[in-house]
């Protein structure tokens, strides 16, 4: 059973939401959150990137940096930026984004749910990455920025979340730069934050669809703050952490398109032909080719699209890993070819998230800067459960959720 409960949101009032609110921290440079933040006081930046309050080249992981975001977070509250809810409730937080609505519910999500493997995670984290954001929750002794969980659809949840979607929300905005609508209710009525921790105790598991690392720091500081206090009882606020939790039919995937600096040493002739050994392979002409299946990929190479489909043989469908084509094209394209086998380290590939469209691909390719692109077909939520319930982890580079979630909306204290 899943574990959760309401808590004791702080917040911006309504008046400054957009004042307070930001990209998630992961999702920008340094330079790019100064440029963001400018002269606005208020941005959470100054919390979630608070080497923009330092000369330009601070290295984000200075511990100056780190207690300057404590500082900004205690001036925040001292100057009513964001103020503590007084009762214990649930959140509903709707992202709006080509005309489709997702509904998440922000909720406390159990510390031992995860250690114990039924928040299940689908992808490998990075120690570094994880003790940076352990770092931060630690300074700051609350969960600053959400993680974006998944959970099986559930008739009682949505009936409960659109009846709130039907009333004035408490904030309501567009976001600047992406231009995607967000909105956000209190759900303060004890009856249904009964009736929401009532639901989530029926799941076996809940999904981490994105934010692996902040989740696993957050978590890892949940679990030491259990060690360290010898008057541990349990039921601590500590032991919790905040998640917004969205019915896994509504989530939209994006793909995630790989471009390459080279060819290997190959001619674009042996390098097309190299590929015949285990695709299909079709000239597609200039015109932009998106594939429209799984196991069928897009090339971008020499001003030509090409369309490749993957043979029988080459993948096994009674295996999650093993059908994916994020999987596929890692092994017979980027290993087998190009002698690219590790992804997160090699600095001759790179990916551009599908928001961006293969139009962005292609500038990359005719810039000169890459050699050729390769887009893949999304994954699809159903894959990233069965992953996760298999006890494997995705290949790198495998998902790109959009929207994502706006910071400042909603924070957790851990005390």
């Amino acid at each position: 059973m899943a574990t959760i409960k309401p808590f004791k949101g702080i917040r911006p009032p309504r008046e400054l939401v957009e004042k307070v609110e930001s990209r998630p921290y992961d999702v920008l440079n340094s330079e790019e959150a100064r440029a963001e933040a400018g002269d606005n006081e208020m941005s959470l930046y100054h919390i979630i990137k608070p080497e923009i309050d330092f000369p330009e080249g601070t290295s984000e992981y200075d511990p100056r940096v780190y207690d300057k975001a404590a500082e900004n977070f205690q001036k925040f509250q001292d100057n009513g930026w964001l103020v503590q809810d007084d009762k214990e409730q649930y959140y509903i937080y709707a992202q709006t984004m080509n005309g489709k609505t997702q509904y998440g519910l922000v909720v406390g999500a159990y510390v031992n749910d995860y250690m114990e493997g039924r928040i299940k995670k689908h992808e490998l984290t990075r120690r570094d990455k994880e003790e940076d954001r352990m770092k931060h929750v630690r300074v700051n002794n609350a969960n600053i920025e959400p993680v974006f969980f998944a959970y099986p659809d559930n008739k009682v949840l949505d009936q409960l979340i659109m009846r709130y979607a039907a009333t004035e929300p408490v904030y309501d905005f567009i976001a600047p730069i992406d231009g995607f609508r967000h909105q956000f209710w209190c759900v303060a009525n004890d009856e249904d934050i009964k009736t929401i921790t009532d639901e989530f105790a029926k799941m076996p598991s809940l999904y981490i669809a994105d934010g692996h690392h902040r989740s696993a720091a957050a978590a890892l500081v949940g679990a030491e703050k259990q060690r360290l206090n010898p008057n541990h009882k349990g039921d601590e606020e500590y032991n919790y952490f905040m998640a917004v939790c969205f019915q896994a039919s509504q989530l939209t995937i994006l793909d995630y398109n790989r471009v390459v600096k080279d060819l290997n040493g190959l001619t674009s002739e042996q390098f097309l032909e190299a590929l015949k050994k285990n695709f299909i392979v079709e000239d597609k002409g200039t015109d932009i080719y998106k594939p429209a299946r799984l196991h069928e990929f897009a090339l971008y190479l020499d001003a030509h699209w090409y369309s490749l489909t993957a043979k029988e043989g080459t993948y096994d469908n009674n295996d999650p890993i093993g059908v994916l084509d994020v999987d596929i094209s890692s092994r017979l394209i980027l290993d087998e070819i190009l002698n690219i086998g590790d992804l997160r380290s090699s600095q001759r590939i790179d990916f551009v998230g599908g928001l961006r469209g293969l139009g962005e691909l292609k500038r990359r390719v005719d810039s000169g800067e890459m050699r050729m692109a390769l887009a893949l077909y999304p994954v699809s939520m159903q894959q990233i459960m069965d992953i996760a319930d298999s006890g494997k982890i995705m290949p790198p580079k495998a998902t790109w959720f959009e929207p994502k979630l706006r910071s400042g909306l909603v924070i957790h204290k851990l005390s």
